[in-house]
């Protein structure tokens, strides 16, 4: 079993980069993609109190000792692809003798969960699990969950609207007043 544990990337991120390199990766180890985990915690690096996350990234790869020959490939990809996700990228290799590696897998059941055999709970008949209308991306118009009375909320009207408005009526002001001032001294 190799693991490969991210620190520092948002684990969402882990998620697709796992999906998309697991295959290249079993490649380069010269083992199967099953022997291939990620491991991506919910949580963040901090340097003097400031969250590093995508600004610094520690992948720590632990793996049997037989798979030290190809740390240098290895290596190079990580770097290289996970440097797409993170400004700095620092890699550690943890090796252990296989002996010290124990497991219990159930033949009762798939080795692992696969977009194949997720079962859906959810009740909704109209809900198709691979109905992907995302692709678009978020619609930035789609507001409906935000509550326009709480002040913790984001304003998402036009900030700007009616300013020169607003900055011809504050100098009009300014000027009455500055005329007013001069009529008092004389």
């Amino acid at each position: 079993m190799i693991t490969i544990s991210v620190l520092g990337l948002d684990q969402y991120v882990v998620g697709h980069y796992s999906k998309d390199n697991t295959e290249n990766l079993a490649q380069l180890f010269e083992c199967d993609e099953d022997d291939v985990s990620f491991y991506a915690p919910n949580a963040m690096m901090f340097h003097k109190g400031v969250e590093q996350t995508s600004w610094n990234t520690l992948v720590i790869i632990r793996a049997p000792e037989k798979y030290a020959a190809v740390e240098s490939k290895v290596s190079e990809y990580l770097l290289k692809t996970i440097g797409e996700f993170s400004i700095n990228v620092e890699l550690e290799f943890a090796y252990f003798e296989e002996e010290h590696h124990y497991e219990k897998i159930n033949d009762d059941y798939p080795r692992f969960i696969a977009e194949d055999n997720v079962v859906s709970t959810e009740e909704d008949p109209e809900y198709n699990g691979n109905d992907d209308d995302d692709d678009e991306g978020p619609d930035p118009r789609d507001h409906a969950e935000l509550d326009p009375n709480d002040p913790n909320q984001i304003y998402l009207g036009n900030a700007l609207e009616n300013l020169d408005e607003k900055i011809a009526a504050k100098q009009a002001e300014k000027a009455k007043a500055s005329i007013g001032a001069k009529a008092m001294k004389k």
